[in-house]
């Protein structure tokens, strides 16, 4: 691709400028725009070593209000962020609605960088298969991406080092990959190649920037992204279409056929509840050693039992290796995101654990019956949250998904109950009752929820809790099982 690409011709030195100066105003003018069609942009900028990426980016920059926009200069992954999946520090990072995203190198650079190391086909096409998932929700969920490989010549590349290294305080820019790339050009040009055939997608192509001189190539990427900005906004709203799940599902029964009579006697809880938890502390230090990362998510009706039930496991667990979330409502920065973003901010370490008092799946519980998105978007979440969780369990994440089940008399009587004791009525709100009256709705949204993302990955465990001791030893031996089995 890179050897068959056509620039346009450069225009002159007068031309140039006169052009430059009004893409320049023209995205100026449009920043405001954006701001109140409330559209995000991200704008990875990848190339060639000293192809003058960061100082294109400061150009680009220079016509956009600093408080709309952050520029990332992203180098190789640290000690930390190793630790996490190699999608987050990215996922970490876009933009707010209305707001810009500057990435100086980013995930191109990381995978072909591995590749170049000799990474093997295998785990090198998940990469790609990340990638394109990872690009594909974005645009989905109303992020432009525009992505620019700034390309130079060997020729020019090796006069643009030695011009650096001859001055001291320029040749700090030049690092052993820019020598070594420049030694090894034409290898690299097939990596690179190769990487952006693979990722060239209609809804995130890629723009091949002549970039022998730093003026032209800022005005090639200010077109491009002039004509971006511009079709966005002269388009209304549109239904991005649903992609069909390509994961293969685990049988789910109905809520209503869910036997709720399942109980435990006192002593056989506490006898179980002690063995059961001396197993997962010894557990949870196998995990921390081996590294292992545990996503424990929570899902059921209000008063369920939840609480009680997280309590249970984490009385088992160091306090320095594990964290609850509570999720309530999005705030306003999260709201103005993407829906995972602030999932993906709170996930564990390797060898920790979180822990998720309700989850991303509001997007197709309370999000869907209360009208917070739109059916296209709901619809398009139970594919989006599956790739998720994939991209978890490729990390070697071990998830548990729990759906904590009652039938309406019980909330009706634990409603009650707390209403009528003081130091329970925190626990009930308004918006409590207000749910309890949407119940049919609600059980036909989680129906659809569990059959749709109840994954050989990622299976939703149900636990019965009319007897709330039942469902903690069940969820007790869920957890030891799946860790035991996980560490074998």
């Amino acid at each position: 691709m890179l050897k068959k690409v056509q620039y346009p011709e450069k225009p002159e030195k007068e031309e140039l400028k006169r052009r430059l100066k009004a893409a320049r105003e023209e995205l100026f003018s449009r920043q405001m725009l954006l701001k109140e069609k409330k559209l995000p942009v991200i704008v990875l900028m990848e190339g060639w070593g000293t192809s003058g990426k960061g100082t294109i980016i400061g150009g680009v920059i220079q016509s956009i209000d600093p408080r709309f926009f952050k520029v990332s200069a992203v180098t190789e992954p640290t000690k930390e962020e190793r630790r996490k999946p190699w999608l987050a520090r990215y996922f970490e990072k876009i933009p707010e609605e209305g707001k810009f995203q500057f990435y100086d190198s980013g995930w191109m650079d990381e995978i072909t960088r591995e590749r170049l190391k000799g990474m093997d086909d295998a785990p090198y096409k998940e990469r790609l298969n990340s990638v394109r998932r990872f690009e594909r929700t974005l645009t989905d969920n109303g992020y432009l991406v525009f992505k620019f490989f700034c390309d130079i010549t060997q020729k020019e590349q090796k006069k643009r080092i030695s011009l650096l290294e001859d001055v001291l305080d320029t040749e700090w820019r030049i690092d052993k990959y820019d020598k070594w790339q420049n030694r090894h050009y034409d290898k690299c040009r097939r990596v690179f190649d190769e990487y952006i055939e693979a990722t060239n997608t209609p809804n995130a192509p890629w723009y091949i920037i002549d970039s022998s001189s730093r003026k032209w190539a800022e005005l090639q990427i200010l077109t491009v992204i002039n004509e971006g900005l511009k079709d966005a906004m002269q388009n209304e709203a549109r239904n991005v279409p649903v992609m069909q799940n390509t994961f293969k599902l685990k049988k789910m029964p109905l809520l209503k056929d869910i036997p709720l009579n399942r109980s435990l006697s006192e002593a056989e809880y506490e006898r179980e509840l002690e063995e059961l938890q001396d197993k997962l502390r010894a557990l949870h230090n196998r995990l921390y050693r081996l590294k292992v990362p545990v996503i424990i998510c929570y899902e059921g009706w209000d008063a369920a039992g939840k609480g009680g039930n997280i309590k249970r496991i984490t009385g088992a667990l160091d306090p320095r290796g594990f964290e609850v979330h509570p999720i309530a409502s999005p705030e306003p920065h999260e709201k103005a995101r993407h829906f995972l973003w602030r999932f993906w901010t709170r996930l564990p370490k390797d060898g920790h654990i979180a822990i998720f008092d309700r989850t991303w799946y509001g997007r197709v519980m309370v999000e869907r019956i209360e009208g917070f998105c739109s059916e296209n978007d709901w619809k398009r979440a139970y594919n989006e949250m599956n790739e998720f969780e994939k991209e978890l369990k490729d990390w070697g994440a071990v998830i548990i998904k729990f759906w904590v089940q009652i039938d309406k008399d019980t909330q009706l009587k634990r409603f009650t109950d707390r209403q009528n004791t003081p130091e329970k009525q925190w626990k009930i709100t308004e918006e409590d009752w207000r749910n309890r009256e949407k119940w049919d709705a609600y059980e036909t949204a989680i129906n659809e929820m569990l059959a749709k993302t109840s994954t050989d990955f990622a299976p939703w465990h149900i636990l019965e809790s009319v007897d709330k001791k039942y469902a903690r030893i069940k969820a007790l031996r869920i957890v030891v099982e799946e860790l035991e089995k996980a560490l074998k």
